[in-house]
């Protein structure tokens, strides 16, 4: 398993972490299978998306926000309940084949980590996975 570390600057932002991702694989002389990636943290998570647009990711963080906004009533008294809530709606890991040593994804999409809780400092979790032997 490979630790990656990131900072965060922000309360909520979204991340592309698509060539950290690819460089842990390339580290890893994985070239056919499949990579996970797991964010061990409850107030972040991960996601596939666009990586074409930016205004995507901003687009994203405002729905989130008014599915989810931070001044409901929630018991935890933390004061980081919201972000408790859109790490569950976002999901804590991704899963994505790995061809010929790259990740497979689609033309538009890219990983990323998904802020709530920031500024901090946060790790993720690379798994390859190797495919089936012939």
């Amino acid at each position: 398993m490979i630790s990656l570390s990131l900072e965060t600057s922000d309360r909520v932002t979204l991340i592309d972490v698509t060539s950290l991702v690819e460089q842990a694989l390339a580290a890893s002389g994985l070239r056919e299978g499949a990579a996970l990636v797991f964010c061990p943290h409850t107030t972040a998570g991960l996601t596939i998306n666009e990586n074409a647009d930016p205004t995507v990711r901003r687009d994203i963080a405002m729905a989130l926000d008014r599915l989810v906004p931070v001044d409901l009533p929630f018991a935890h008294l933390e004061g980081n309940s919201d972000a408790h809530v859109k790490a569950l709606l976002v999901g804590s890991s991704v899963t994505v084949p790995v061809e010929d040593g790259r990740l497979a994804l689609g033309t538009w999409q890219g990983i990323y980590f998904a802020e709530f809780d920031g500024p901090r400092r946060r790790r993720l979790l690379v798994q390859p996975l190797a495919g089936p032997r012939p």
